[in-house]
């Protein structure tokens, strides 16, 4: 990770965008995770933009649930969701408020704190492979539900905010078909990652669940 990259945090101004603005204006950026061990800094090199009421591919898509309810709030604030049992994934609330759209963040390089994330992440073989994808990202990181809603923007004690890192350049900057996404929304390219980066995650289509018989 750079160590001469900008450590000025983020504002609410900048998430106060269209998703399709934020989302690759993410790359690049840093997020800290403070916890009892000590901060953890993740340079992110992949995102995925989902566009609330109009996003088939979005938890918002048919309107606000308790589950959901952050992505209706205002911008700068952690939606955490957890999924197929096992994993949670950390997503960004951009947009003006009411809106319901939002970033999730696929995959990123530790730098800050990797020891601490190595024992999280056991299983990982690579510190390349330690927050390479949406559910490892947030092991590694000691995300769960506590922190969904957490203002990542103001507030004494943040567990996660963001400092403006290093973004790459634009020529850098690739975009494709979200991971897993299928019906409606499988067509829309609002995958974001750093061409060549080895913690971005591998792409996979998706893949329509089968019914026992």
């Amino acid at each position: 990770m750079n160590e001469g990259m900008d450590r000025t945090p983020l504002t609410r101004d900048f998430f106060d965008r269209p998703v399709l603005d934020v989302a690759p204006d993410l790359l690049g950026r840093v997020l800290v995770r403070a916890g009892e061990d000590g901060p953890i800094e993740l340079r992110l090199t992949e995102v995925e933009a989902y566009a609330g009421e109009i996003d088939p591919g979005s938890h918002a898509f048919r309107g606000p649930t308790p589950r959901n309810s952050v992505m209706f709030g205002p911008p700068g604030h952690s939606y955490v969701y957890f999924t197929y049992g096992m994993w949670h994934c950390l997503n960004l609330v951009c947009g003006p408020e009411g809106t319901a759209s939002g970033v999730l963040l696929r995959a990123g390089e530790i730098g800050v704190g990797a020891e601490t994330a190595r024992k999280r992440r056991f299983s990982a073989r690579h510190d390349r492979e330690l927050a390479k994808g949406p559910a490892r990202l947030a092991t590694a990181l000691g995300v769960d539900r506590t922190l969904n809603g957490s203002d990542v923007v103001e507030g004494p004690c943040r567990p996660l905010s963001l400092l403006r890192g290093t973004p790459p350049l634009r020529d850098q900057v690739r975009s494709g078909p979200r991971t897993g996404v299928g019906g409606d929304g499988s067509h829309q390219p609002w995958r974001f990652w750093i061409d060549g980066d080895p913690t971005v995650s591998p792409y996979r289509a998706h893949a329509p669940r089968r019914r026992a018989t």
